[in-house]
């Protein structure tokens, strides 16, 4: 992608204000601005819980000077005060086995060698064999036949068993989660929620597991933790449903798992945290969250972070980029009302690319480009950000506007060209911001063909910007065809819309951005854009398109200005194996169309479609 550089170009006052934090004036390789009104109890966790496995299969871990060491010492180095550890009751009966097979006995050995260096820890009771999350709560093989009564009752003895062996090893736990991502309950079908009972069952296998630890040590600081961490309207119907409805209030934290990636902005996330700590009379706690420092891949497995997902995220895949993201995460937590803002815990920063210790069993693991430590097992110096958040000794600095991406458009003779609406902006922080753009004729024509430059301004940073414009035959009249943005910018998506992500990577994309679908269930969208200024003749649409092969109804479709919808399916033929439909004499004479992508989709259809466009003909 090209870009604009703009160099030493230092921000108004207001602007800066617009853009909070800057960093320190120091020469470190990674510069970090200090949060004021951080606890000073403030949690600077991260989730270590592959380490054994990793430790087993030959991991070796080095601090930022080259020197090898326990990767929790290096941690707390750099600041790190605690450990998140898993704990899946047995993984040998885990739907998928592997991924770091973090049962009880390697999360006492992992609490004890955390405590021994001063460190606090969290336990996170997954109460499955394997990983749980909203997708997947699988009930213990051992629980599997249980009815409700039982199930609660071995919840209760099971949670009261490894506490004691905790305590007994001297590594008692400072917090404890009963359940992981439990927005949608957990044990099913047991626990599932919704039910038909309003959560009254999974309600009681919650008292269950909280009683168990509070009946053993009061101390015992215990949290309840959902996914989607910006997700407010989901937060308040779980909490309202288990609080208000079903009166389980016994429990001190909540826990957000925020993944910017996927779950939104930071102003999202900070609405959420607000919004819970006051409404609930609970601290807050970020559980899960990372950064890439990179977009590139070390193994064969397909990572789950890459240049969409970067964008995505508005920092940059940068080692500062991960520093500053961080500190973002933290810097909401220090805004909470009342000083609820308890901390973070970053999730698995040691998991960098390791043979044989993948994400299920003969997998590779796709998470080491979000990692804290490069691919050979060195730290990087975002660890620092935990650090410098709390030394008041770091002078500041202003941000600067280091990057503009470069904008261009494409366009046929006497048809208004489409000018962005806005444009990538980076910082010296590596953080990002998408910003409007005023033009003073966004939709300017050209009688020519030929080349053409137009200028706009950027209010928000009071900087000028260009686009550079090609007037030619067969130009394609669409906004963001090719998905080259990283996003959906430009498209109308209705129906399963969670089902259409924008998406990059290596058979996925041609070029660096598509965009993709998918549906564990069956499924529906509509995506289409609307063209107008259109000139009388005829078009073509056309787009490219791979992915599963079955007998879901997907098809291209164009709708002319008189109302007359043409249609053509699309049949994929599987995965990196790329077509081309077209639909060709679109008969245009009121200067309007509309061109999109039709989708009934069985459980598991997916594929990508890239490359759209809709041209005059000759």
């Amino acid at each position: 992608m090209k870009k604009t550089m703009l160099k030493s170009l230092m921000l108004s006052a207001l602007a800066a204000g617009t853009f909070c934090f800057g960093f320190s004036s120091s020469e470190a390789a990674v510069q970090v601005n200090p949060i004021p009104g951080l606890r000073e109890d403030f949690i600077k966790g991260a989730d270590v819980s592959m380490l054994p496995e990793m430790e087993a299969l030959g991991a070796k871990f080095y601090d930022t000077d080259g020197q090898e060491m326990d990767e929790l010492q290096i941690m707390k180095n750099h600041g790190v005060n605690w450990i998140r550890v898993r704990i899946w009751n047995d993984p040998k009966h885990g739907v998928l086995g592997g991924g770091g097979n973090t049962d009880e006995a390697r999360a006492v050995e992992l609490a004890k060698r955390a405590k021994a260096l001063g460190l606090k820890v969290l336990v996170d009771f997954h109460y499955s064999d394997g990983w749980a999350d909203p997708l997947q709560q699988y009930t213990p093989n051992a629980w599997k036949k249980d009815n409700k009564d039982q199930l609660v009752q071995h919840v209760y003895e099971y949670t009261q068993k490894v506490v004691k062996n905790f305590q007994s090893q001297g590594a008692t736990p400072d917090m404890i989660q009963i359940g992981n991502e439990i927005n949608n309950g957990m044990m099913w079908p047991i626990g599932k929620l919704p039910g038909n009972d309003n959560g009254k069952a999974f309600a009681e296998l919650m008292s269950s597991g909280l009683k168990a630890v509070r009946d053993i040590d009061p101390s015992i600081k215990l949290m309840i933790h959902l996914p989607d961490g910006a997700d407010n309207g989901m937060y308040r119907k779980f909490f309202d449903r288990l609080v208000k409805d079903n009166g389980v209030n016994d429990f001190d934290v909540i826990g957000f798992s925020y993944y910017p990636f996927w779950h939104g902005s930071l102003a999202a996330l900070q609405k959420n945290l607000d919004d819970m700590a006051t409404r609930y009379g609970k601290d807050v706690v970020v559980a899960e969250t990372a950064y890439g420092f990179t977009t590139d891949n070390y193994d064969m497995e397909k990572n789950h972070y890459g240049k969409a997902e970067e964008r995505r995220s508005n920092f940059a895949a940068t080692v500062q980029g991960q520093a500053s993201g961080l500190r973002g995460v933290m810097n909401d937590l220090a805004s909470v009302p009342n000083g609820r803002g308890l901390g973070m815990f970053y999730w698995e920063p040691d998991w960098y690319a390791v043979p044989g210790a993948g994400w299920k069993a003969g997998a590779g693991n796709n998470w080491e480009n979000l990692a804290m430590f490069d691919k050979d097992g060195k730290a990087l110096e975002s660890w620092n950000v935990y650090r410098d958040v709390t030394d008041y000794s770091l002078k500041s600095e202003q941000i600067k506007v280091s990057d503009i991406d470069y904008l261009d458009a494409q366009g046929s003779a006497g048809i208004p060209v489409s000018l962005p609406e806005q444009v990538l902006v980076t910082f010296s922080d590596d953080h990002m911001e998408t910003l409007p753009i005023s033009w003073e004729n966004a939709a300017p024509v050209f009688d020519q063909d030929g080349d053409y430059t137009v200028t706009g301004k950027i209010p928000a940073i009071g900087q000028s910007v260009d686009c550079d414009i090609e007037i030619k035959p067969k130009a394609n009249l669409l906004k963001n065809g090719d998905f080259e943005t990283m996003s959906l910018a430009g498209w109308t998506v209705e129906g399963d819309k969670w089902t259409v992500t924008p998406t990059s990577g290596k058979g996925d994309a041609k070029g660096q951005g598509s965009m993709h679908y998918w549906g564990g269930g069956n499924y529906h969208f509509t995506m289409s854009q609307e063209v107008t200024g259109l000139t009388d003749g005829k078009y073509t649409v056309q787009v490219s398109s791979q992915g599963k092969y079955d007998d879901s109804k997907f098809q291209l479709f164009v709708i002319g200005d008189n109302g007359e919808k043409k249609t053509v399916p699309i049949t994929n033929n599987g995965w990196n194996k790329w077509q081309t439909v077209k639909i060709t004499d679109v008969e245009i004479k009121g200067g309007k169309a509309v061109v999109g992508l039709e989708m009934q989709g069985k459980p598991d259809k997916w594929g990508s479609a890239d490359n759209f466009k809709f041209y005059r003909q000759d």
